[in-house]
């Protein structure tokens, strides 16, 4: 069976990858493009690496040009997917790589991004622990509305949640720090992304919390079981157009070991198709992630300190949006949930 698809928000960065991986994918057929001020111009002028889809031409981002798809994934600003959402047919699968349905605090919406609140929809990270057993992919099966993560959150939340889970990590004092590329900050041309101005330079941003992903991050460290979850979070813009590294520590929970605390990683991924924890002694690249929906881990434990340290790779467009997007419709639709998704990267 083949699913037609409409992708909204195709101009961008998100939107261009899901097409991407949606140009691979052999049950999936797009046959919509929206964007907003893009509209009017063939895809191929805005994204001309898609060949394949060169011939699309991008229509408005409405609720009538999005109705009709089997499948709507959405790449929009947050604040934009809400306001279409409510509008499309309920019997169509809906996949938001934006931030509007991911929060189930609307004082924590509120908080960290303001306007409507449009309340939470099944959480698309097929594989975080869940407190009580089993994975976040059974919340997902069947879906017709799903929210993509974070790319931070992703990185955060699969270094640390099997810790939080299975007790060997502690929930409160968490820190992560993360090298993340420049295409995470969107297509919009700002001065502080231009070449002259991120070559050869390392910048923090949102310090001191106020990034947005911190309430997400939070909120999924609880659903693996945290209790009374705190988390320094502090994201430096790095020059790379792709990718995220991210280092994040825990306090060693009493009793834990260093066996212990492998032993906890190891099995909750065992069988995972896309999160890969390496020997001890490695730690993973950014570079080894590049195309891939991989998310690659390694771990170490700093018993000077009595923390656990974890080292995450992703490729914050695959696995940090388009392909857990796509992975997750996967599950929903009862397709392999691999379908259409790399696990090798591009090298050199």
């Amino acid at each position: 069976m083949s699913y037609s698809v409409a992708v909204a928000g195709a101009s961008g960065y998100a939107g261009g990858e899901v097409l991407r991986l949606l140009a691979a994918h052999p049950e999936f057929e797009v046959t919509t493009v929206t964007a907003f001020s893009n509209a009017g111009q063939r895809l191929s002028t805005v994204q001309p690496h898609l060949r394949s889809l060169a011939d699309l031409v991008l229509v408005d981002t409405t609720a009538q040009n999005l109705a009709g798809h089997d499948v709507v994934f959405l790449a929009l600003p947050h604040g934009k997917s809400g306001e279409l959402t409510a509008q499309l047919d309920d019997s169509t699968l809906i996949v938001d790589c934006g931030a509007d349905h991911r929060l189930t605090d609307a004082g924590a919406w509120a908080k960290f991004y303001g306007g409507d609140y449009f309340g939470a929809w099944p959480y698309g990270l097929p594989e975080l622990p869940l407190a009580g057993g089993g994975t976040q992919r059974e919340n997902l099966v069947g879906a017709k509305r799903i929210a993509v993560p974070g790319c931070n959150v992703t990185a955060i939340t699969l270094g640390l949640a099997p810790g939080i889970q299975t007790g060997v990590l502690d929930s409160d004092d968490l820190v992560a720090i993360l090298a993340v590329g420049t295409s995470g900050a969107g297509k919009a041309a700002k001065p502080e992304l231009i070449a002259s101005e991120i070559l050869g330079s390392a910048s923090a941003y949102a310090v001191g919390g106020t990034h947005r992903h911190t309430p997400e991050i939070i909120q999924n460290l609880a659903v693996a079981g945290g209790v009374g979850v705190t988390v320094s979070f502090t994201p430096m813009l790095v020059p790379m157009s792709r990718g995220i590294l991210a280092t994040s520590t825990a306090k060693l929970a009493a009793g834990a070991t260093a066996a212990s605390v492998r032993e906890a990683f190891e099995e909750a991924y065992a069988d995972e198709h896309f999160v890969h924890v390496l020997p001890a002694g490695e730690f993973p690249r950014t570079a080894d992630t590049v195309g891939a929906n991989t998310a690659l881990i390694g771990l170490a434990v700093d018993e000077v300190a009595g923390r656990v340290v974890t080292i995450t790779a992703i490729d914050n467009l695959v696995k940090g949006t388009a392909g857990a997007a796509i992975q997750s419709a996967n599950v929903a639709l009862g397709l392999p949930e691999a379908l259409g998704l790399a696990t090798n990267g591009v090298a050199p």
